[in-house]
């Protein structure tokens, strides 16, 4: 059987779709996977042994591309099945214009009539709503219908290929010691501050760490590297990654580290796939539906009565899901 999966546009949920592409290998060694996914996630995708090749989707976030698609399409032949993970339109548009015999996704957004098999995103079992964990959803468009309506998963853990050579050269060229154990703070989450511990809590966290001995690296993209700057200034061994790594050099790199701090994010679940173990951080979202895949994490949350709320910002403003986390209790989760 010869796949084409229509990757998600997250880098979090790119990792959990490695539990289908793990699955879909199980079911028949044989298989053949290609992911078409956005351009930033080829390199994670290249660290998937279950995956034969990456696909550049010709589409930016908000625009169709149509002629770009169906260019693209009339290039993707010999596939038996596609899957199409997004919930959008435009997502199924390829799959479509290829001609691809069996195509399987969500209802939704007038798109039934691009599809084969259109399945509901929420199945119930004896009339009640079920957990909707979005694993759970990537595993169920990979399964049969009757396996779907069931909607009971066992989920493998994600494991991305680990690249020693990569990491010994990264941690040169950022002057890195690799001697010293280290800790990851990851202060970031694109989904909102609803999501983020405080940016003063992971300062004298990482203080606390390096009075323990080790050495604190802050990991983030581009748009955190204020927010490092905030946690690492002034500090001596913490050392502020953010924006200066690529998110291949992020995998390896994780893999060196004893813990991963991190929110409800990507870099959450990338370390998870590294190896790492990881002390997760949750908000106003809940591990019931986006958990670490991995037996190696702890759970860090202050439940409160409007939480989980799943909103980018407080409605109350006072995000006492999160700063009732105290420093004390995430140290303890290092240990």
């Amino acid at each position: 059987m010869k796949y084409l999966v229509v990757g998600p546009s997250w880098v979090g949920d790119m990792v959990m779709a490695q539990a289908l592409f793990m699955s879909l290998k199980h079911q028949d060694p044989q298989a053949e996977i290609d992911v078409l996914a956005p351009g930033w996630s080829l390199p994670i995708i290249a660290r998937m042994p279950e995956v034969n090749k990456g696909i550049a989707a010709p589409w930016k976030s908000g625009e169709l591309a149509l002629k770009a698609q169906w260019r693209l399409a009339r290039t993707l032949k010999g596939y038996d099945k596609a899957i199409v993970l997004p919930r959008s339109f435009k997502s199924a548009l390829i799959p479509f214009f290829a001609g691809i015999p069996e195509r399987v996704g969500f209802s939704g957004e007038g798109r039934s009539i691009l599809l084969t098999d259109a399945r509901r995103r929420h199945p119930t079992r004896d009339g009640s709503t079920i957990t909707d964990k979005t694993v759970w959803r990537y595993m169920g468009l990979g399964a049969s219908k009757a396996d779907y309506e069931n909607y009971q998963f066992d989920v493998p853990q994600p494991s991305l290929t680990i690249d020693k050579a990569n990491l010994k050269d990264v941690m040169g060229k950022l002057g890195l010691d690799p001697e010293c154990p280290v800790i990851a703070i990851c202060p970031g989450a694109e989904f909102g501050p609803a999501k983020q511990w405080p940016l003063e809590n992971h300062r004298a966290l990482a203080e606390k760490l390096v009075q323990q001995g080790f050495q604190v690296w802050i990991m983030g993209g581009p748009k955190d590297v204020e927010s490092g700057d905030e946690i690492a200034n002034g500090q001596e061994s913490v050392f502020n990654l953010c924006g200066k790594t690529r998110l291949e050099d992020t995998v390896d790199l994780f893999s060196h580290c004893r813990k991963v701090v991190s929110h409800d994010s990507g870099l959450m679940h990338v370390a998870a796939a590294s190896g790492a173990e990881v002390v997760a951080i949750y908000g106003s979202t809940s591990p019931d539906f986006t958990p670490p895949l991995t037996d190696k994490a702890t759970i860090v949350r202050h439940p409160v009565e409007c939480s989980p709320c799943f909103e980018r910002t407080c409605r109350f403003g006072h995000y006492n899901c999160l700063t009732g986390i105290s420093v004390q209790r995430v140290l303890e989760a290092c240990q």
